[in-house]
């Protein structure tokens, strides 16, 4: 296609696409039947990969199929170019989750760091927030955690932290991936080679600071229910539970080598078996950890499962109440009954982009109190900016110890969301003529409206509807969001907005 440029002695195969502003560099070869995306750099052969990328990075790192597009090669690359971008003798901070498959990658990335001039600190197996946690704690340059992909046991995730313990923000992210294609390694010198070691009281450290920073007074008279769903939370949970002493129905509690990630049928089985538990049991609420324990699912008492949407009002408008004060930094996708909640409770809401750096840079502000992503993710930001499912749940006990209100009577005071979301197909070409005429259409809306670009395009009326349009950063779709007083008006505004994208995408 357009603007194509393919270096002397590359092949191609038949069928294969090739799409506008792609580079093919010298001796690659891309087998037939593949595509090449837009604006992509390939300097590798694309054999097994069903297409060759636009971005190394993804709204999760680095994911890719194990053995086919995330192989062992491609970790010591991508850990090469990493220890390239830091000093020489820096530290940085490697775990994995229970899978076989990161096991094998990770000692890939451990090798590649050593031998560029990177002390490695390996907690082994490890939640995903004590990974954070330690990687800020230790004043490391960074860290690297190794994940299953959720909901796709064949497909892994390479997470890459800055020295904050946060996902790597967009300007480093451009700056590995271009020491990553242009191949531009740094060698270390025999007597440069660093060392690995095995920080002896990781889960120790993190479980103390986080009850230090977390009041959990009034819990030893409660029962809860927690599924560690086969994950690396079951190796933090011991630690932290028999400090507070709550009385607790634990299942899964084990590392599930086997399934290290659930598909979505074996979620909605291991939550209705969580809700039979919490109801027989009588317990104050149940819990369900995904399997790197950064994400929490809530039932409450009577052992109705909590939507993750409203999940963050619940867990808000505790908060909120006790704190009565401080801000709370949300996406700007969340309904706006979140702010309607803040209001009650004198809070404000500081809105950000959808991208998790984004969410916990602005929890990391003066006098924030709470933040949430909508998905399951929470952040305490009195112990950390990062999203935690541990920190998340021990907060929850103490404020429904405190409150002496059950789960589904907050939930039952909180208005009712009336939000929908629609997905339209958008090629990566159109992008820019979409959002150009989701402007001209939303400055010719008729007056007593606001457009808020904070991410996307958001139209908000002043009955208080509002649309929001925004394409999809590693997808050819334009994704929409539309809320109003009634599902009808909902409906009737998504439609509209939804019929501006697809002619604008033709």
């Amino acid at each position: 296609m357009a603007g194509v440029r393919i270096e002397e002695n590359a092949i191609v195969g038949d069928e294969c696409v090739i799409e506008a502003e792609a580079y093919v560099s010298s001796g690659v070869r891309v087998y037939p039947f593949k595509t090449i995306e837009a604006g992509a750099v390939v300097n590798t052969s694309v054999i097994w990969e069903s297409r060759g990328q636009r971005n190394l990075f993804g709204p999760r790192g680095v994911s890719g199929l194990v053995n086919v597009e995330i192989t062992a090669e491609l970790c010591v690359r991508l850990a090469s170019a990493y220890a390239t971008t830091l000093k020489k003798g820096e530290h940085v901070v490697t775990s994995r989750d229970c899978s076989l498959a990161a096991r094998a990658l990770k000692r890939a990335v451990i090798g590649a760091l050593t031998a560029g001039a990177i002390n490695v600190l390996d907690l082994e197996a490890a939640p995903l927030p004590v990974t954070r946690f330690h990687t800020a704690r230790v004043s490391a340059a960074g860290g690297i955690a190794l994940r299953t992909t959720p909901g796709d046991p064949q497909s892994v995730d390479i997470v890459i932290m800055d020295d904050r313990g946060a996902d790597l923000p967009p300007a480093a992210q451009r700056k590995l991936e271009r020491v990553f294609s242009r191949q531009e390694f740094r060698r270390a010198f025999p007597g440069e080679i660093a060392e690995l070691t095995y920080p002896a009281r990781a889960v120790e450290d993190y479980t103390h600071e986080l009850l230090r920073h977390v009041g959990v007074s009034g819990v030893r008279d409660m029962k809860v229910v927690v599924d560690c769903a086969g994950g690396t939370s079951s190796l933090v949970l011991p630690t932290l539970l028999g400090r507070v002493g709550v009385e607790v129905l634990t299942v899964n509690a084990r590392l599930d080598h086997v399934s290290p990630t659930e598909t979505l049928a074996e979620r909605r089985r291991d939550l209705q078996r969580l809700s039979e538990l919490v109801s027989s049991s009588r317990a104050a609420f149940g819990v369900r950890f995904d399997p790197v324990g950064e994400r929490i699912a809530l039932v409450d008492e009577k052992g109705q499962l909590i939507s993750e949407e409203r999940a963050l009002l619940v867990v808000l408008d505790l908060v909120a109440a006790e704190r009565r004060g401080g801000q709370v930094a949300l996406p700007v996708t969340t309904t706006r009954v979140a702010e309607q909640v803040c209001r009650f409770h004198g809070v404000q809401v500081r809105w950000t982009p959808t991208a998790l750096d984004a969410l916990t840079s602005a929890a990391a502000g003066p006098d924030m109190i709470f933040a949430a992503d909508g998905r399951g993710g929470f952040v305490v930001p009195e112990f950390s900016p990062a999203i935690d499912g541990l920190a998340a749940f021990m907060r929850l006990l103490g404020l429904v110890a405190r409150t002496r209100l059950s789960l589904s009577q907050i939930d039952a005071r909180i208005p009712e969301v009336r939000l929908l979301r629609r997905t339209v197909p958008t090629p990566w070409a159109a992008k820019g003529a979409v959002m150009r005429s989701v402007i001209e259409a939303a400055e010719a809306e008729p007056d007593g409206h606001r457009v808020d670009t904070t991410d996307g395009v958001r139209v908000a009326r002043e009955d208080g509807s509002w649309v929001l349009v925004l394409p999809a950063a590693a997808e050819p779709v334009t994704d929409l969001w539309a809320e109003a007083g009634d599902m009808d008006g909902a409906q009737a505004l998504l439609e509209r907005w939804a019929r501006v994208v697809e002619q604008a995408a033709g």
